[in-house]
């Protein structure tokens, strides 16, 4: 019988758990029991401690106020009495546990700022029975800690050689630092993250409560540890003069990069949560579009922490997510000196973390820190600094997961890379990916009683992707796709793609003019007059000028002085003063290298569209204006100059086909007459099938019955082109079917007759291909 444990520990005990234990613990506990409790505070000072008593009396009292707060936990969880003598052998033995010991003695060390809360957890995960569902630990730890404190300094022996001034002054401080409270990190990510934002989206006003756990979908990712897409592929003389400006690293061979362009495509792509969870990838760094998905990956990571129950907390790395837009704000500001610093008093944290327990966790590698947004340190030089701090902390705590996001445009890899951060892009969702997220949209945003207007409106969103491979394209982009579900809700979502184009245009245009003149501390300027609708004309001439330079639409690239004289144009034309339109048009163009969702910076004083998409509809855009509203260009000239000098280039045949889509039917057929009447066998009839697709784009076919017949016939006779040759030609006789399928199927009054011609190719044409190809055309009219 250990004596010293009966007299300060369980004869002091209020708590029927803690005499019980400790009672049974005194009969049982070897001599060295003591040694096992300070085995982590083996210290000269503790050691220089030659009576036993103060020791001993330190080790009961420390292991009854510990069982006691265990107590006190397992009732505040809602055990009754019965419920917790259940308790009394298994904490027995969890308190016997050496690992156990050791860690309630480090308590006692100066030095130690938090406990092994991850370590009491795993081992009292084994304890049966369970540990309620509600247990946490940091609830336990955290006032034993305060009360070893107390011990000591109510202990002459202990509160000399344990540094008395520092406890005096942990006992007396006078500033209040933040609690290291996990509960309140928890409800904190829960309340900046837990819902999608989309009050910005919706122009009707409606409100949402769409859960972001509920609608993520993992997106794929490729490594990009040597080629960015992005960067790479823009004209080599823009990539030289990134290089002049330091915004692009050493210049590759042709060679070169088509190998990387090759490897990096060829690779298999994989789920960007496998990377999370992937030991390998310590350091990473994920890069993407605007609206890519960046940020809501981040949110997920921690959002999905935030589902664990208290007593598994200590098991699972503490998300630590630092919008580096709120940082640097923070740090200009002298609010906050490093990241740490941020972290406990900054303004816009979602909850105050104490640094010296922060930094506690971060070195035993108990959290997984990610930083949103690298692209949104917008000066240069800070963003080199930011990185040279990303860097520093990585140095600083080893143990620790980091993860980067940026958009790809405007980033350099090599310091990260140096560090051995791995680089992956995040890829557009793919079809299946985008059939997911419309079926959980519709899910999630309708209620019980809106059954058959969901369903409804769920396959009239599918099949407007479907239907349209450029609307498809933006669908792939997670911001874009909202924005489409939003109106899909609120409209019918128009076959004339540009309607929908416009809408996206007018959401996306963040061209805050007040905010931009303010950030450069000019004097405010009545700005009134300039409307969305203004920012859609300057997007118009400046899509129409990059159309026309020597690049064309390969480019999508712009100077600064071109776009900076574009807006002050336009600001001239509605009679403002020269003088006032420098200054707004300067300030405008600033403006886009900081926020942008359309038009962005991509260094060395060029510019480029977000999207292609939006060039390309703001391009054609600016045509049908030229025709409709300042009738500079006639019917002739669309024919002629647009459409006669673009039909045999695909890259012009989306912005011919938004062109058809914009304008009267009665104007269409005759672009359809014009194009008919072209020589198109040597382009493979690319004539006929650019003017199947342009009549798809009309709104009122029936307004054109006749031009529509001839067509019909036209390409119905190209499925037998060049029978007598079946090897050959036969991408020409497929695409006729596609083309036919689509652009008339859907008329009720062709849809009998389209179906009966079908159903013949697909079972006597001689061409095995144009067979098969009738055969999906019908499956796919059986599924809608």
């Amino acid at each position: 019988m250990i004596e010293w444990l009966i007299t300060w520990g369980a004869t002091q005990a209020a708590g029927f758990i803690a005499k019980e234990v400790i009672g049974e613990l005194a009969k049982g506990a070897a001599e060295d029991y003591v040694k096992d409790f300070f085995k982590q505070c083996l210290s000269d000072s503790i050691s220089r401690i030659t009576k036993k008593e103060p020791l001993q009396k330190a080790t009961a009292e420390a292991t009854k106020e510990f069982l006691e707060l265990l107590e006190e936990e397992l009732e505040d969880v809602g055990l009754d009495e019965s419920q917790l003598e259940e308790y009394i052998k298994p904490l027995e033995q969890f308190i016997k546990n050496k690992s156990v010991l050791e860690i309630l003695g480090s308590a006692f060390d100066n030095n130690v700022q938090i406990l092994d809360t991850k370590k009491l957890a795993t081992i009292g995960n084994q304890i049966n029975p369970s540990l309620p569902d509600d247990f946490d630990w940091e609830l336990v730890t955290k006032p034993y800690q305060r009360r070893v404190k107390k011990i000591i300094r109510e202990s002459d022996e202990l509160r000399e050689i344990l540094n008395s001034e520092y406890l005096e002054q942990l006992a007396n401080q006078i500033e209040i630092k933040p609690e290291f409270d996990l509960k309140k990190h928890q409800e904190g990510i829960r309340e900046r993250y837990g819902n999608l934002r989309l009050d910005s989206l919706d122009t009707k006003g409606l409100a949402y409560n769409v859960k972001l756990l509920r609608m993520f979908i993992p997106q794929k990712v490729r490594e990009t540890q040597e080629f960015l897409p992005q960067v790479h592929e823009i004209p080599k003389e823009y990539q030289q003069r990134l290089r002049e400006t330091g915004q692009l690293e050493a210049e590759l061979s042709q060679k070169q990069l088509e190998s990387l362009r090759r490897k990096y495509f060829e690779q298999q792509t994989r789920s960007v949560l496998e990377l999370v969870e992937n030991n390998k990838y310590k350091y990473l760094v994920i890069l993407g579009d605007p609206g890519s998905g960046k940020s809501t990956l981040l949110r997920y990571i921690a959002l999905e922490w935030t589902k664990l129950l208290p007593k598994d907390l200590p098991l699972h790395p503490i998300p630590i997510l630092i919008e580096l837009r709120i940082y640097i704000s923070n740090y200009n500001s002298n609010k906050c000196k490093n990241f740490l610093d941020f972290l406990e008093q900054g303004n816009g944290v979602i909850c105050r973390l104490p640094q010296r327990e922060l930094h506690a966790k971060l070195q035993n590698g108990e959290a997984i820190v990610m930083f949103d947004g690298l692209d949104e340190v917008f000066d240069p030089a800070q963003r080199e600094v930011v990185i040279t701090d990303i860097h520093r902390f990585t140095n600083d705590y080893k143990k620790v997961q980091v993860i980067v996001t940026s958009r790809v445009i405007g980033y350099k890899p090599q310091r990260l890379r140096d560090a051995e951060f791995y680089h992956f892009m995040l890829q557009d969702l793919d079809e299946e990916q985008i059939e997911v997220f419309i079926k959980r949209w519709h899910e999630l945003t309708y209620n019980n009683e809106e059954e058959e207007e969901k369903k409804w409106r769920k396959e009239r969103l599918l099949q407007a992707i479907k239907g349209s491979s450029a609307i498809k394209e933006i669908a792939g982009n997670p911001l874009l796709l909202t924005m489409m579900a939003i109106m899909n809700r609120n409209q019918e979502l128009p076959k004339n793609k540009a309607d929908l184009y416009e809408n996206s245009s007018e959401l996306l245009l963040k061209w805050d003019v007040e905010r931009a003149l303010r950030r450069q501390e000019i004097e405010l300027i009545n700005l009134d007059y300039i409307k969305v609708k203004d920012k859609q004309k300057i997007l118009r001439r400046i899509a129409n000028f990059m159309q026309g330079n020597q690049e064309g639409f390969a480019g999508n690239l712009i100077h600064e002085d071109d776009v900076e004289r574009i807006i002050k144009e336009y600001l001239e034309s509605k009679s403002i003063g020269i003088k006032d339109a420098i200054i707004i048009a300067r300030a405008l163009v600033r403006e886009l290298r900081y926020r942008n969702f359309i038009l962005c910076f991509v260094g060395a004083e060029y510019y480029a569209f977000v999207h292609r998409t939006f060039l390309e509809f703001f391009c054609a855009w600016s045509f049908v204006w030229q025709f409709k509203e300042t009738q500079e260009t006639s019917i002739n000239k669309l024919k002629d100059d647009v459409f006669g000098n673009h039909w045999r280039d695909e890259k012009w045949h989306e912005i011919l086909r938004l062109i058809a889509g914009m304008i009267d039917a009665k104007f269409v057929g005759e672009i359809i007459n014009y194009l008919m009447e072209q020589d198109g066998e040597k382009e493979k009839f690319m004539n006929l099938f650019l003017a199947g697709k342009c009549l798809f784009e009309v709104d009122e076919p029936q307004n054109i019955d006749e031009i529509a017949f001839e067509l019909l016939n036209k390409l119905k006779a190209l499925t037998n082109y060049n029978l007598n040759n079946i090897d050959c030609d036969s991408e020409i006789r497929t695409q006729a079917v596609e083309i036919v399928a689509a652009t008339w199927g859907d008329s009720r009054s062709t849809e009998t007759e389209i179906k009966t011609w079908l159903n013949h190719l697909a079972e006597s044409h001689n061409d095995l291909n144009v067979r098969q190809r009738a055969r999906e055309e019908l499956a796919t009219w059986k599924n809608d």
